[in-house]
């Protein structure tokens, strides 16, 4: 496995499938107007327009952030909860299709019965059994938002904080929070920076920096919700999914790690071919019935950052997405929670399994479980990490 704590890489090199795509180049927060091939009617969805994200929340300015390549890939960002409100690529007749779900409005994000669309997760992705753990012979006590357990830092949580935010250039934004010693039960100040960008290969690379002046736990995450028939258009049960791990780490009733590492064959957890999503979430698996579908940690086989870890396809669209990352794991979560609560970009509701998430994480409760790799951060140390999620269509 990996270590949290990484070098940048000089280069990355992504092998994937050839991407042809119609577009244009300029960078702004103005209004763009696409077409979603799997819309039921002519008219061309648009992004949310930049004045519905200006907003003072808790004393700080939200704005709306656009990043195109030179092939025209767009992507919506909001410094609200660090978001990706918006992500356009070409489908397979090359029309613009936005496969991130989201809000019209920076308060849609603040209202929804959803936190996390979008959102950069931390200052710790995934659970936190029973809300504790200790560190150098000291227990911290985070705040429980998921039954018995902390769940994605519990309370405040990065998706509800305003960044600082620099846009780079027009395929670039950073963005920068300090999270205060305490802040959410954490020790440390934690200073934290994660980068958006747009590469012209059509992917968005995603990376991760931290540091701390208190020893202290970190597994930073994005936790968009896609659907690449595009946003609205039903169901994700049909998109085709392949996960290169050979292993994943079950969970108990309320969804922590049991600490054991299992292998994927032979069960419904197996995506070492590509499958449909529904194909097995059905099953009489007693996993599958706790998390109401998949809702898992998969444990990766060896990989670098030019290795595709995982591929998904729109049925649909025959849009493709190849994931990359440094990190060791990755959460895939079948939208078993979405319950028709949230009006999104489209005016569709967020009706059960109508997205999925990958989530590229070190694993769940690590801090509790010393088997797990290890995500202690030391003062004087960097903890670097970058995750890609590269666009193409399927031959």
């Amino acid at each position: 496995m990996q270590s949290s704590f990484k070098k940048p890489s000089l280069a990355i090199a992504i092998a994937c499938g050839v991407f042809f795509a119609a577009c244009n180049q300029s960078a702004n927060k103005s209004t763009t107007t696409m077409t979603d091939s799997t819309a039921s009617n002519t008219t061309a969805p648009k992004l949310p327009p930049a004045s519905a994200f200006e907003k003072t929340i808790d004393g700080k300015q939200t704005h709306l952030y656009v990043l195109k390549n030179k092939h025209g890939m767009e992507a919506a960002v909001t410094n609200y909860g660090g978001r990706i409100v918006s992500l356009l690529v070409p489908d397979k007749n090359g029309k613009l299709t936005d496969v991130v779900l989201g809000f019209e409005s920076v308060e849609g994000f603040e209202n929804s019965k959803e936190p996390y669309y979008g959102a950069t997760i931390g200052r710790f992705g995934n659970r936190i059994a029973k809300g504790k753990f200790k560190l150098e012979g000291k227990e911290y006590s985070l705040f429980k938002n998921n039954g018995p357990n902390t769940l994605h830092a519990g309370k405040p949580g990065f998706q509800a904080v305003v960044w600082d935010a620099k846009q780079v250039d027009s395929a670039t934004l950073e963005l920068s929070y300090v999270s205060k010693d305490m802040e959410g039960g954490f020790p440390g100040n934690l200073k934290v920076k994660v980068t958006y960008t747009i590469t012209d290969d059509n992917a968005m690379k995603v990376s991760y920096e931290a540091t701390t002046d208190k020893t202290t736990v970190v597994n930073l995450t994005n936790h968009a919700f896609f659907n690449l028939n595009g946003e609205g258009s039903g169901t994700i049960l049909d998109h085709l999914v392949q996960i290169h791990a050979d292993n994943y780490t079950p969970v108990d009733s309320t969804l922590i790690p049991t600490g054991k590492i299992e292998a994927v064959a032979g069960t419904p957890f197996d995506f070492s071919k590509p499958t449909t999503i529904g194909a097995r979430i059905n099953t009489d698996n007693q996993q599958l019935k706790d998390g109401k579908g998949y809702d898992h940690n998969f444990v990766l086989n060896k990989h670098d950052i030019s290795t595709s870890v995982a591929t998904v396809i729109g049925d649909k669209s025959g849009i493709k997405m190849d994931v990359y990352t440094e990190e060791p794991a990755l959460q895939f979560y079948s939208g078993n929670f979405m319950q028709s609560q949230n009006v999104m970009k489209g005016g569709k509701k967020d009706e059960f399994r109508t997205s999925f998430a990958m989530e590229t994480q070190h694993y769940p409760d690590s801090p509790n479980q010393m088997s797990f790799p290890t995500t202690v951060l030391n003062p004087g140390q960097t903890y670097r990490t970058q995750s890609i999620y590269k666009f193409s269509v399927a031959k």
